[in-house]
């Protein structure tokens, strides 16, 4: 009988062990499902982000290629290639100038209170090439103009060639304003987005 109970105590405890790897290996399963999950989600997502890149991001625009205007060079300043909101010089056609400002985005008043954004790029024809030296000068006073003027209009102002027509004869008589008694020739409306 005294061996009865070790053999009893030795099955007690194989059926343990038993119990155990049971549970063991129902653990493990599960577990090795989430990380082969998991990896399969990093791997379609990195394959389908790379794919997107391969597919659409790594051309350049078609408007990248053509000319861009070379930034004004000033003994003073330095040169200004590097700072993409510094000013921008390019000489035109009969002795033109074009003087290219920094982008202005300013929030518009809307009727009902939604937040609408104005982007403007802007060029203005100088009459000649000592004319930048002015609007440089004066840039933070033409800044100021610009927003406090457009942060006034509503989208509907802006609408058609009438609402273009009359942005350009505006900033344009506020540049005059500004840089008096000298003058601009012309307000150029490069780019305009309204969100």
């Amino acid at each position: 009988m005294a061996k009865d109970v070790p053999d009893k105590a030795a099955e007690d405890g194989e059926a343990a062990e038993g119990e155990a790897g049971e549970g063991a290996a129902k653990k493990k399963p599960p577990m090795m499902l989430i990380i082969i999950g998991a990896v399969a989600a990093v791997l379609l997502v990195g394959g389908g982000g790379t794919a997107a890149f391969l597919v659409m991001g790594h051309k350049a625009p078609a408007g990248a290629q053509a000319a861009k205007p070379k930034p004004k060079k000033d003994a003073k300043k330095g040169d200004k290639k590097d700072d993409k909101d510094a000013p921008q010089v390019a000489d035109g056609p009969d002795g033109v100038v074009f003087y290219t400002p920094p982008d202005i985005v300013v929030n518009m008043q809307t009727a009902d209170g939604r937040p609408t954004f104005l982007k403007l790029k802007l060029t203005f024809e100088l009459p000649d090439p000592s004319m930048a030296d002015t609007l440089d000068e004066n840039m933070p006073r033409l800044q100021d103009m610009f927003q406090t003027f457009l942060r006034e209009l509503r989208p509907e102002d802006l609408q058609g060639s009438q609402g273009s027509y009359q942005l350009r004869m505006e900033l344009k008589r506020r540049v005059d304003l500004v840089i008096a008694p000298a003058q601009i020739n012309n307000v150029l409306i490069e780019e305009m987005l309204i969100n």
